[in-house]
């Protein structure tokens, strides 16, 4: 008798990933625990000179010092579709009269065809996870501020590296989850921001229920 058995119990992906609802820019998570999540811009390390690259270290060392508590780093890679882009490029070719400009198109077409045959183009993206734990249920303008300290905090510190930020909101939060697990589906059809609204509104209702 196989020792895996098949769960009679169906449980929803947002269960299985256990996540309570998206507010406000605010990931709320069981146990009164909340994340808020900013992107980080690149910075190209290897260009730099050897006292660049020093002084940049001694700075996120002094950054990491100074956040006083733990922080998450993630890095997404995700494959770009360039089918739509491929097509965009078809129309452009249609429609140019010009044979010079005609015939450049039709080359960088068919380098970008040969490419993406044998290479994925990918693009990666740089996130830092902030986390929030409460002691107990508090209000959320109270959660809020919190976590507006540690974010006011974090991007001055990676300012001082020469790195931007930008806070997700609710619906980039979700399509970010959405990317993770479907990522097949989120390359070949990508969450429409009506649809993103939609979950977007059914967990701020979820939490409204529950707060009542």
């Amino acid at each position: 008798m196989s020792i895996l058995k098949k769960s009679k119990t169906k449980t929803s992906a947002r269960h299985q990933i256990a996540i309570e609802g998206v507010r406000d820019g605010v990931l709320m998570l069981p146990g009164n625990q909340y994340r808020a999540i900013i992107e980080v811009s690149s910075l190209n390390f290897e260009l730099r000179s050897e006292e660049e690259q020093d002084a940049i270290i001694d700075t996120y060392e002094s950054f990491l010092n100074s956040v006083g508590s733990s922080l998450q780093i993630l890095v997404r890679t995700r494959e770009i579709d360039m089918d739509k882009y491929l097509a965009d490029l078809s129309e452009r070719l249609d429609y140019e009269e010009e044979d010079i400009y005609r015939a450049q198109l039709k080359n960088y077409d068919e380098f970008i065809r040969s490419l993406i045959t044998t290479n994925k183009i990918l693009t990666r993206h740089f996130y830092i996870i902030i986390p929030y734990k409460s002691a107990g249920k508090v209000d959320f303008e109270l959660i809020r501020e919190q976590l507006n300290i540690k974010l006011d905090i974090v991007a001055k510190g990676m300012m001082r590296l020469g790195m931007h930020t930008t806070q997700l909101s609710s619906l980039e939060i979700l399509d970010l989850f959405y990317s993770f697990y479907s990522p097949t589906q989120a390359k070949i059809q990508p969450l429409t921001d009506q649809a993103l609204q939609l979950i977007h509104t059914a967990l701020v209702e979820r939490e409204e229920s529950y707060a009542r």
